[in-house]
């Protein structure tokens, strides 16, 4: 049975909501009963505070192919394959476990990933576009 946690306190949704909404065009929304972010309509980070208690605070975000085994491969204690969309490349990652310079360079990349190319052209490399050394726990 999974551990039960979670963000009572809120001090990871403020980290998430701070990462994502100093993107552009980024509006946050209640979507399957969780804090979700979007970039014109289309979700790229999903809040998930132990959600069916599965014992994980985290955000999920989509990743480029290969690279959710890369990172689950390199670091199962922070990275992992949710639930629903896991199947479809996303990752999630544990809040505990990442400091957040690495967490906003992976939030960053999933904006990436997910915004217009349209909305990309009129921006250059959004802040953080240097991939940070991970945290050793």
């Amino acid at each position: 049975m999974a551990e039960s946690k979670s963000d009572n306190n809120g001090e990871h949704l403020r980290r998430i909501r701070r990462i994502c909404t100093a993107l552009p065009e980024v509006t946050e929304k209640l979507s399957h009963g969780e804090p979700t972010f979007f970039v014109r309509k289309k979700v790229f980070a999903m809040f998930a505070n132990n959600h069916h208690n599965d014992g994980h605070v985290a955000v999920w975000i989509p990743a480029a192919p290969g690279v959710q085994p890369a990172l689950i491969g390199a670091s199962p204690e922070t990275f992992f394959k949710p639930p629903y969309v896991g199947v479809r490349g996303w990752v999630g990652i544990e809040l505990d476990s990442i400091n957040d310079e690495e967490l906003a360079f992976h939030i960053h990349e999933a904006w990436r990933l997910i915004a217009p190319k349209t909305l990309l052209q009129g921006t250059n490399r959004v802040e953080g576009g240097r991939r940070p050394k991970p945290r050793r726990a």
